[in-house]
């Protein structure tokens, strides 16, 4: 009999609960004000954010037979890329290039303008001095800075004072903790079932988030480029210079030829005639030489041109018109949920207390 009532006892009366949480109304109101008041206060003094993005599909640059095999993989979610093509960067590898510091580095000289108009700069002068922060915690943010500034070794390296000046091998400390904080706010993505590349670029203003969106995505579209096409670019470069040296070379006998002519006209002898065939000849050489170098730099231009990988834009980045967050109603709801929660455990904790 005793057993039995222990067990009843161990199980709770959610009427119980009920009738004790409606008897605290009157501290449910008091909580509920309080964390709403503080919460507003909080979330309305955080700097909104937006965010665009830019989604492209860029051409492969594989030749052999292992593109079939690439295709079929991918529709079951694998990844061959990387193993049956020519290109020792394909886009599941795009997102690494986001966190090398040449890449960002290369973003902080493109001109940016705030949606107002009241601020024009480079992009690393608007990261460094045009950023919004929380004013309720700025106070404690300043006071932290002094503390650090305080005890921290001095740093060796001088800070940047424009985007020119940054050194992407050795950066200031404070620097480099911008360049963390661009790296926060540029972000890539890659599906690997179709490669669609997806760039999405979060910040305080509005034509400024669309702004950087189009230049990385053309940045990204650059350094593709110029890897892919690296080595045919110096072929083109230095059978450019050869032919040029060709030019010269013919030329220069092309007028000694003619000037021999203009001078031994109406001239029979044997021995001048000889020196005209042997001009003659060497003049045919150059010209011979000049032609197939002409045809080889040709050629090496066409290859350039297909080396070259076009990027299809399947979405460009527009200016968002709504902020992407904080999520304001968001926050305060859930705020007031938790509120509610840890209000209700400790009416209820003497209760609950019992059954543990």
């Amino acid at each position: 009999m005793e057993e039995k009532n222990n067990q009843q006892r161990k199980v709770i009366d959610l009427g119980i609960i009920a009738h004790l949480l409606l008897s605290k109304k009157k501290k449910f109101y008091k909580v509920w004000t309080l964390t709403f008041v503080l919460s507003c206060i909080w979330i309305f003094s955080q700097p909104r954010y937006y965010r665009a993005d830019v989604m492209l599909a860029p051409e492969m640059g594989s030749e052999d037979i292992g593109d079939g095999f690439s295709s079929i993989a991918s529709s079951f979610g694998f990844n061959l890329g990387g193993l049956n093509g020519q290109d020792a960067i394909y886009p599941e590898l795009y997102p690494s290039l986001f966190e090398n510091p040449e890449f960002i580095v290369g973003l902080y000289d493109v001109k940016v303008t705030t949606e107002k108009g009241d601020f024009t700069a480079d992009y690393f002068t608007y990261m460094k001095s045009h950023q919004k922060k929380n004013y309720l915690t700025l106070p404690f943010y300043k006071a932290m800075k002094f503390m650090k500034e305080l005890f921290e070794k001095e740093d060796g390296t001088p800070r940047a004072s424009n985007a020119n000046d940054i050194n992407p091998f050795r950066m200031n400390k404070k620097d480099y903790l911008l360049m963390l904080k661009i790296m926060e706010n540029i972000t890539c993505s890659v599906d690997k079932r179709t490669r669609v590349v997806t760039v999405n670029v979060k910040d305080q203003d509005p034509l400024i988030s669309a702004t950087m969106a189009n230049n990385v995505k053309a940045h990204l579209q650059d350094f593709i480029i110029r890897y892919r096409t690296s080595k045919v670019s110096e072929d083109v470069a230095h059978y450019q210079k050869m032919r040029d040296s060709l030019e010269r070379e013919f030329n220069i006998v092309m007028n000694v030829y003619s000037r021999y002519c203009d001078t031994h006209k109406n001239i029979s002898l044997q021995v001048y005639q000889s020196e005209r065939d042997k001009l003659e000849a060497e003049l045919a050489i150059k010209q011979n030489a000049l032609t197939a170098m002409e045809t080889q730099l040709h050629a090496t231009k066409v290859k350039l041109q297909e080396k070259t990988p076009a990027f299809t834009t399947l979405r460009s980045a527009t200016v968002p018109i709504k902020p992407a967050g904080p999520k304001r109603m968001i926050f305060v709801a859930a705020m007031l949920f938790f509120s509610t929660l840890i209000t209700s455990l400790v009416i209820c904790r003497h209760y609950i207390l019992e059954f543990l």
